[in-house]
């Protein structure tokens, strides 16, 4: 498995190495953007200024301490819940399911920190320790990438939301309860599926933007010639998307972590393993264990 995950990077961390050394990183990666400097690539210069210097950073600030805050409230006051692992357990997902999983799980344990080290690049002294995150994260959204379309086409289904979710948001999903009682929910709950779209949706829009800035050298005149921006301001634009869906896709990547690993002890085995007890199954997807029951599964 070890001698498969290296072969699988090194060709990425080679070709993260060649982009670092690339000219356009250079002295003249900015003169060399189509359309810098003239009058017309100054739409969204004040804009994208006021965004970068006054509010980006504080937000991500406010996420990194703001959202574990709140968690380690809930576990403190509440405490997580706590099924048996020892019983019957009951098959959820399949081979194909868990490797995609990982693989986009493994992608976020890397990316997000990584991108939270850039944004406060200047605090770490930049040099080498930032670099090397931004190298990480290029590598590593490469991996999401090869992942992010086959978890899309494989849960896309069970993640359409219907009015048992909206009866889950209304209990916050039994999280403030120390009770164990069954709550409406499917095969995923309505957290699980936000994170969904937004992990998916929100991860396609993060690879595009990032991958803009990362290539910022590249002809984009199709682009400019669609949407009337300069190429300057098709970059100022995705660093602006790109931070904004940050925002979202940072602090509910905390939530996902904590729910499977804290709030529900365990929980995390399922996407391991692939399989549930089955009291965490009825109580925290009635709907999905009473649809096994009928298919005879259970």
């Amino acid at each position: 498995m070890n001698k498969r995950l290296g072969a699988l990077l090194l060709p990425l961390m080679g070709s993260a190495v060649f982009a670092a050394d690339n000219p356009i990183w250079g002295e003249g990666r900015i003169t060399n953007i189509f359309g810098y400097g003239k009058a017309e690539s100054t739409n969204l210069g004040p804009l994208f200024t006021l965004l970068q210097s006054e509010y980006f950073a504080p937000i991500f600030l406010g996420i990194l301490i703001g959202v574990p805050a709140i968690f380690l409230l809930h576990y403190l006051i509440v405490g997580p819940k706590v099924f048996p692992h020892g019983g019957k357990k009951i098959k959820v997902f399949g081979i194909f399911n868990r490797i995609i999983h990982q693989m986009a799980a493994i992608s976020f344990i890397v990316i997000v920190p990584t991108g939270f080290i850039m944004v406060f690049g200047s605090f770490f002294g930049g040099g080498d320790f930032v670099r090397i995150s931004k190298n990480l994260h290029g590598i590593f959204t490469i991996l999401f990438t090869i992942a992010v379309i086959p978890m899309f086409l494989m849960w896309v289904k069970d993640a359409l939301f219907n009015l048992i979710d909206l009866k889950w948001m209304m209990i916050l999903g039994g999280y403030l309860s120390k009770e164990k009682k069954p709550v409406p929910a499917g095969k995923f709950n309505a957290g699980q599926k936000m994170w969904f779209w937004i992990a998916t949706l929100g991860g396609m829009v993060m690879i595009i933007t990032g991958a803009m800035m990362y290539l910022l050298d590249f002809d984009m005149s199709m682009l400019t010639s669609m949407t009337g921006l300069s190429q300057i301001d098709l970059l100022r634009l995705a660093a602006i998307v790109h931070n904004i869906v940050g925002f979202v896709v940072a602090a509910m990547f905390f939530t996902h972590l904590y729910m499977s690993l804290f709030a529900i002890k365990g929980a995390v085995n399922s996407i391991i393993d692939g399989h549930m007890g089955e009291e965490e199954l009825k109580i925290l997807h009635p709907y999905y264990h009473k649809k096994l029951q009928k298919e005879g599964k259970v």
